[in-house]
């Protein structure tokens, strides 16, 4: 495989938190969720081009492209924020999510754009022709990171349980509860569509394979600390996990669809814990900042370098 390395920093500075990353292929945007607003950067020009705001505590961004529509999940206010993929202004906001919508996606098969709401324990169903959302389902504990088959079926860890969750997308209801195994808190999820796989990033520095048909754990890969976000990108075969506290991306190679082993570390940042994958080129985005007190094992939260917070371009030079 290509060696991998950060090839790039863009420095954004400002204040507040953040989480996922999304990543739009056709216009080359990435979207860096900051609390409460979410900020744009033009990948191929190395720019932040715009903020899209009113995100109230904002987690994720879902994509549907063939509406021109962008979705943000803000988890303050149980809403979701609409904007137009061309012109990044935002159209309207949907109420009414179970609490604290944390992932979001939207699933080709139904056409829905479905939340995953960590203190509500459930998921919420959206309309995106009405904006609405058409259903509230209660999941058996709280849901992180979803991703869909794109054949009727969405698939979500539950961190406190250790588990995941089956949904059937057609119908909003959930089908199946599959226990992860050794994994402990999984966070991060990705999917390999074409041979069923499920890639679980865990915070006893494992990653949990699993068959989507059957719910059966076929491998545990290690990987470092503090992990949140997980990528496959299939051309490569290849599975990155992002971990925040050892500061670097776990990079697996998938050698079938049941046998995988590490083939680098990539040292980042501690703190960049979430990544998006640019399937043209590649490449990875990461966020960052730099830790003024680190996160201790008190429980007390970390304090970032007023300022210092950037976007990471990791990739083959």
């Amino acid at each position: 495989m290509a060696d991998y390395r950060v090839l790039s920093r863009l420095s954004l500075g400002g204040e507040g938190g953040w989480d996922y990353l999304s990543f739009d292929a056709q216009r080359r945007h990435l979207f860096v969720t900051r609390g409460n607003r979410v900020e744009v950067v033009a990948v191929d020009q190395h720019k932040h081009i715009a903020t899209i705001p009113g995100t109230q505590g904002v987690h994720g961004i879902a994509i549907d492209q063939a509406a021109h529509r962008g979705y943000a999940s803000d988890g303050l206010s149980a809403s979701v924020t609409v904007f137009d993929l061309d012109t990044l202004a935002v159209v309207t906001t949907i109420g009414g999510t179970g609490e604290k919508p944390d992932a979001i996606l939207y699933d080709a098969a139904s056409h829905h754009v479905l939340t995953f709401n960590g203190k509500g324990h459930s998921f919420s169903v959206i309309d995106p022709v009405q904006n609405v959302v058409i259903h509230t389902v209660a999941l058996p504990g709280k849901p992180e990171f979803a991703a869909s088959d794109e054949q009727g079926h969405v698939y979500v860890n539950l961190e406190d349980r250790a588990e995941l969750v089956q949904i059937d997308s057609l119908h909003d209801s959930v089908l199946a509860q599959w226990s992860l195994g050794s994994c402990q808190s999984p966070t991060g999820l990705a999917i390999d569509r074409r041979h069923h796989r499920l890639f679980s990033v865990c915070d006893n520095q494992q990653m949990a394979v699993t068959d989507a048909e059957h719910g059966r754990v076929v491998a545990n890969v290690p990987i470092g600390e503090g992990p949140d976000a997980v990528v496959f990108d299939e051309a490569a075969a290849m599975v990155y996990s992002s971990n925040g506290e050892s500061g670097d991306i776990s990079v697996v190679h998938q050698d079938d669809a049941d046998h995988y082993r590490v083939v680098q570390t990539i040292s980042t940042q501690p703190s960049a814990r979430t990544l998006v994958l640019d399937p043209r080129l590649h490449r990875l985005y990461l966020s960052a900042v730099q830790w003024a007190t680190p996160p201790g094992g008190d429980g007390a939260k970390p304090s970032a370098v007023p300022g210092s917070f950037t976007v990471l371009t990791v990739g083959s030079p």
